[in-house]
C-alpha cells in the first residue's frame, strides 16, 4: 500500500524511517478533545497505519499538556431534522475506531502525555503496551455523564484491574494516578516525563526491527481468540451507550456541565 501519510485536521501523523508511526491527538488548545472530526480522523489514522506497509509499530499520544481530555462535549440542537441521523453516524464512528483497534494486526503502544479522559483512557487496554509520564490521571467520568461503559472497557478494564478496580473507575468516577494505574497492570511502565516522546520512540524504534510477521502472528495469538468476542462487546457497549446520551438525565447532566464549562471560561 502507498506509504502516502494522510494530513488530517485534528490528528498529526509522523512516519519515521525506522518503520514507526506516530498518531497524534493535536488540538492542544482544546486539551485534546475529541470532536466529531476528530473521532473521523482517529478511524482514517488507525486503519491508515493498520494497512500501511512501512509503518510496524503505532504509537499514540497526544500534543500539548494531555493526551486526551475525551469527548468534547455539547447540547444537540433539536430543531435539526437531520439530528437522529447524525447522531447514529457519531456512533458509529465511535464504534468503528474501538473495532479497528480490535483488529489492528501489528504494534500498537499507547504513549500517554498528561491526563487522559473518558473514551481516551477506555482505549488504552486495547493497546499492546501504554506507557506514560508520571504525572498522568486517568478518570471516566461516565456516571457524572449518565453514560456508560464504552471502548470495551465494561469487560478489559475488570480483566486487566480486578473488578474492585475497575469498579471503582467506570462506577465511582474515581480518578486514578500513574502509579495506581501501573500497580493495576494498565500501564506497562512509567518513563521520566522529561523526553517522554524521545524514550517511547526508542522503544518503538528497536521494536521496529523485529520481524514484522512475527509480531503479526504473536499478536494474533494472544488476541485472535478474542477478538469476536470483543466486536460484540463494543456493539452492546455502543447501543447501550446511545439509549443513554439520548436520556432524560443524560441530557440534563450534559447540560449542567456545558453551563459550568461556561462559568469556568467566562472567569478566565
Amino acid at each position: 500500500m502507498t506509504t502516502t501519510v494522510p494530513k488530517l485536521e485534528t490528528i498529526e501523523i509522523t512516519l519515521f524511517p525506522s518503520g514507526v508511526a506516530e498518531i497524534a491527538f493535536n488540538r492542544p488548545q482544546r486539551y485534546n478533545a475529541l470532536s466529531p472530526q476528530a473521532y473521523r480522523d482517529w478511524l482514517t489514522a488507525i486503519q491508515w497505519a493498520a494497512e500501511c506497509d512501512e509503518a510496524k509499530v503505532t504509537i499514540l499520544t497526544g500534543r500539548g499538556k494531555y493526551y486526551t481530555s475525551g469527548q468534547e462535549l455539547s447540547m444537540p440542537n433539536f430543531d435539526d431534522e437531520d439530528l437522529p441521523a447524525e447522531m447514529e453516524r457519531r456512533r458509529q464512528t465511535t464504534k468503528n475506531v474501538v473495532s479497528a483497534m480490535i483488529q489492528f494486526p501489528k504494534i500498537l503502544i499507547g504513549a500517554v502525555n498528561g491526563p487522559s479522559i473518558g473514551f481516551g483512557t477506555t482505549t488504552l487496554a486495547l493497546c499492546d503496551v501504554v506507557y506514560s509520564v508520571p504525572e498522568a490521571t486517568f478518570n471516566t467520568p461516565f456516571m457524572k455523564l449518565a453514560f456508560c461503559a464504552e471502548g470495551c472497557s465494561s469487560v478489559l478494564f475488570p480483566r486487566i484491574m480486578g473488578q474492585a478496580k475497575a469498579n471503582e473507575m467506570l462506577l465511582l468516577g474515581k480518578v486514578f494516578n500513574a502509579d495506581e494505574m501501573e500497580r493495576c497492570g494498565l500501564l506497562s511502565r512509567i518513563l521520566p516525563k522529561e523526553n517522554f516522546r524521545e524514550q517511547v520512540l526508542a522503544i518503538a524504534e528497536e521494536t521496529a526491527k523485529f520481524s514484522l510477521e512475527a509480531m503479526k502472528v504473536t499478536k494474533e495469538l494472544v488476541r485472535g481468540y478474542d477478538r469476536e468476542f470483543l466486536e460484540q462487546v463494543n456493539a452492546n457497549e455502543m447501543e447501550r451507550l446511545g439509549e443513554r446520551m439520548a436520556s432524560p438525565d443524560s441530557l440534563e447532566s450534559i447540560l449542567k456541565f456545558v453551563e459550568q464549562s461556561k462559568k469556568k471560561k467566562s472567569k478566565l
